[in-house]
């Protein structure tokens, strides 16, 4: 199974193409996409888009995960961020691409066990489990490889919950009705 991940913005977006094959989780691909201050804001979405767009077509994944933002004290920062979102989720909708969401906190949680997980402790848990031994720099390439990771465990447990393996299409549909018969 391969997962894309995603950490949206509009100055730094992360990425990160995670592989699962049993138990075994390793990198395929990763990095950040970086815009100019200097931009126009539509130059930086379009670079996003085309950039994530070619990763989505080259590495054809199962499906993508990505940071939710569900909440922003700096309205300043809310609004590109929920603009890079926005083009992060029409690139995977032209493609096809089952999207997967997860908080900040659901994906620190599944990552490092703690929904309190600090920058050093995600980046720390990431190369441990993907045994990458250089620095993952940017952070916002670590928080989208750990968005990788927290789908790739999502998908994985609800494949161990069904006989035969599970869709994407039934992962998702379990993600947006928690209740709902697996």
């Amino acid at each position: 199974m391969l997962a894309l991940g995603i950490d949206p913005g509009t100055a730094i977006c992360g990425y990160g193409v995670v592989e699962m094959q049993g138990g075994r989780m390793k990198p395929v691909f990763y990095g950040s996409i970086l815009t100019d201050k200097d931009w126009r804001p539509e130059e930086r979405l379009l670079k996003i888009h085309q950039d994530v767009s070619d990763i989505i077509g080259h590495f054809q994944p199962d499906f993508m995960s990505i940071e939710k933002l569900y909440f922003n004290r700096n309205v300043n920062t809310a609004i590109p961020v929920s603009q890079a979102r926005g083009v992060l989720l029409l690139a995977a909708a032209k493609q096809k691409l089952p999207v997967l969401e997860f908080t900040p906190l659901q994906i620190k949680e599944n990552v490092t066990g703690s929904g309190t997980a600090d920058k050093k402790q995600i980046i720390y848990v990431v190369r441990k489990l993907l045994d990458i031994r250089e620095d993952i720099k940017p952070d916002d390439t670590a928080d989208a490889l750990a968005a990788a990771i927290c789908g790739l465990k999502h998908a994985r447990i609800f494949q161990l919950q069904t006989k035969g393996g599970a869709r994407i299409a039934d992962i998702l549909e379990a993600q947006r009705n928690p209740l709902s018969k697996r």
